[in-house]
């Protein structure tokens, strides 16, 4: 669908901000490794520091916890090479106050949303949007879709898919074009704030009694634990192996893309969804706010990284 003039680029925009087993796991995990242990993580020559924030200190891994790696530094503008069945483009990481994800192709740029954690997880959910270019052109990036994961070589990010297999890299220092129909701000190197840094911290642990919920515990279909609400009874997520989900707040139909980790590691984002009134169940805000999943008996716990519930699930029947 193609946006025209900037009202509408802010427009789409905004819509897009306010939607707001081992496999991809085990391979985060490994590749978390890849980042040497005691060191000070720093932000990318590529992003612009805000003077305000300071560097968090950096942290040997201790005991059978996985070493972890830096997502803060994955923001800023960069040129995807060696693309895996693509002719590459630039690849725009940024907070959500500030665009969020943001891939410059051959037909013009488009939106969509990014997660990252410091067990090395990554995921991408590039939309159907474009603001640019003819119809008929495919405006997203399919290899996008398939990252789970994220390393860094040197100082350059290497994205993978969940079998370890390189899908990416990206080059600093680019400087997208952001034609008649995108704000120019949106093509500007994005800049590292306290916020974005506090986003992408190491979430909190998973509180005592509950179980890590891995890949395998948490693929099929969920619905809310205990609520009264009239929507309850149609609410579902159905979280699937190829690393969609789907789902419904009751009433609408939602779906994003998700990826789970060590230790309960949970990420997710929501994509566009219908706009049908109704007393809906948030189900897609309980998702993409989790940064932990943790199993309480049957009962699966979304928490967010501050460690608070988001929501609770149980099998549907």
């Amino acid at each position: 669908m193609r946006r025209s003039g900037r009202v509408m680029a802010v427009a789409a925009i905004s819509a897009l901000l306010a939607g707001c087993a081992d496999g991809p796991g085990q391979v985060a995990a490994d590749l978390a490794g890849s980042e040497p242990s005691g060191t000070a993580p720093t932000a990318s020559a590529h992003s612009r520091a805000d003077p305000s924030g300071s560097e968090p200190p950096g942290t040997s891994p201790a005991g059978p916890v996985p070493a972890r790696t830096d997502p803060v530094r994955l923001i800023g503008s960069w040129t995807a090479t060696e693309v895996d069945g693509d002719a590459g483009g630039v690849l725009r990481l940024a907070p959500v106050d500030q665009g969020g994800l943001l891939w410059f192709g051959s037909c013009g740029p488009s939106m969509g949303s990014w997660r990252a954690d410091t067990y090395g997880l990554f995921i991408a959910d590039p939309s159907e949007i474009s603001v640019a270019g003819p119809a008929d052109c495919p405006h997203t990036a399919p290899w996008l879709g398939r990252v789970t994961a994220f390393r860094f070589e040197g100082d350059t990010p290497v994205l993978l898919d969940d079998r370890g297999r390189r899908l990416a890299s990206l080059r600093p220092g680019a400087k997208p074009t952001p034609g008649p129909d995108l704000l120019p701000s949106l093509a500007e190197p994005p800049t590292v704030t306290a916020a974005a840094r506090e986003a992408l911290a190491p979430a909190a642990e998973l509180p005592a009694g509950l179980s890590p919920a891995s890949r395998d515990t948490l693929l099929g279909r969920w619905v809310p634990a205990a609520d009264r609400r009239p929507g309850a009874s149609a609410a579902y997520l159905e979280l699937r192996g190829d690393g969609e989900w789907r789902g419904s707040d009751g009433c609408n139909g939602q779906r994003g893309r998700w990826v789970a980790g060590p230790e309960g590691a949970l990420l997710a984002t929501a994509g566009h969804s219908t706009l049908i009134g109704c007393d809906n169940v948030p189900l897609a805000a309980w998702l993409s706010r989790a940064s932990r999943a943790g199993l309480d008996g049957d009962v699966l716990v979304l928490l967010s990284a501050q460690g608070k519930e988001t929501g609770r699930l149980k099998r549907a029947d």
